[in-house]
């Protein structure tokens, strides 16, 4: 009897857990625990059981009914307070409008330069954000106490390199995935690396501390001068229209050799003159030059065989261009009344 009363109990447990509603749970009721149903026939043979056997049946028979009863109770009444709770529903009645995110302003012209630069044949490559003192500066032709390194002073972090050394840092420039990539993959090699960087930068309306660059390097022989103008006038012209010019002035950059700025006319006033060129006609965009020998050989390529062109622009600056925005630090706010203009 024990053993039947046991298996009672697991069967109705077990039914009861697959329930889906009450017209289920009713058939269940009338089944088990009904003065027809299973509990009831095995009690009713109680009484055809010596005295001290159907003594103890009969207090674990009560001890099951009561525990079944409760378990019963409890799930009748979850289904009818959710039936209770549906009935409430009134499907005529509009519902919430759930908006649509929104991407960044970086995020948009970052899609778009990379889509550009893949038309072109150019790979789409990261590096990491924290870098060596060897990739960040010394592979780029910036030894220590370099003067150049005064203009990118940086976040260095309080980790130790796998020799136990501090010469870890927060990437200054994404041009540490140049020598990386060179390493890796050789050449002829046609790349931009797009990404974060920082700087310990006086914040205001034109400065920040972190900001977004992206960086195009092209490796192969018989690369010239007259090549990356060609790649810069069609970035101009997509960004600017078709009618955009550029025009090319001598600046120093250690990693490179010549080295240049890269300035378009403004697409503004179309070259004529107006405040966000200074009445120049041109906005200086991007900076860029041929490869400088020391970054090739830190790169495993061999300069007498090979040479290249890099260039960089900075993506918050051109976001502020092409939308017309004013202060580079909204970009970090947070602020969604900024954001949700794009």
């Amino acid at each position: 009897m024990k053993n039947k009363l046991e298996k009672l109990r697991e069967d109705f447990l077990a039914a009861l857990d697959s329930v889906t509603d009450l017209s289920s749970l009713r058939d269940l009721e009338i089944k088990y625990l009904s003065r027809k149903g299973e509990l009831s026939g095995l009690l009713g043979g109680l009484k055809d059981l010596g005295i001290d056997i159907r003594r103890e049946a009969g207090e674990l028979a009560n001890v099951i009914k009561q525990e079944l009863q409760l378990r019963f109770n409890e799930t009748k009444n979850n289904f009818e307070k959710k039936a209770e709770k549906n009935s409430q529903l009134d499907p005529t009645i509009p519902g919430k409008k759930i908006e649509g995110g929104h991407l960044h302003p970086l995020t948009l012209l970052k899609r778009e330069m990379e889509d550009f630069f893949a038309t072109l044949g150019f790979q789409v490559m990261d590096g990491p954000e924290i870098e060596s003192e060897f990739y960040n500066f010394e592979a780029l032709n910036v030894p220590p106490h370099h003067p150049a390194r005064d203009m990118q002073d940086t976040f260095y972090v309080d980790l130790k390199n796998k020799d136990g050394e501090y010469d870890l840092a927060m990437r200054s420039q994404t041009s540490n995935t140049q020598v990386r990539a060179m390493q890796k993959y050789g050449s002829p090699l046609r790349m931009i690396m797009p990404g974060r960087v920082f700087r310990s930068e006086a914040t205001d309306a034109r400065h920040e501390h972190t900001f977004y660059q992206l960086e195009g390097m092209v490796i192969d022989k018989d690369i010239n001068f007259a090549h990356m103008k060609n790649i810069l006038e069609a970035v101009g012209k997509k960004l600017y229209g078709p009618e955009t010019k550029i025009r090319m002035r001598p600046k120093f950059y250690p990693f490179v050799e010549p080295g240049s700025n890269g300035e378009y006319t403004c697409f503004l006033c179309q070259g004529k003159g107006c405040r966000v060129c200074k009445n120049s006609g041109w906005l200086e965009i991007v900076g860029c030059g041929l490869i400088h020998p020391n970054v090739l050989r830190a790169g495993g390529i061999d300069p007498e065989k090979y040479s290249g062109f890099a260039f960089g622009f900075g993506l918050n600056r051109l976001a502020m261009l092409k939308y017309g925005i004013d202060d580079v630090r909204l970009f970090n706010s947070g602020d969604m009344r900024f954001l949700k203009q794009f």
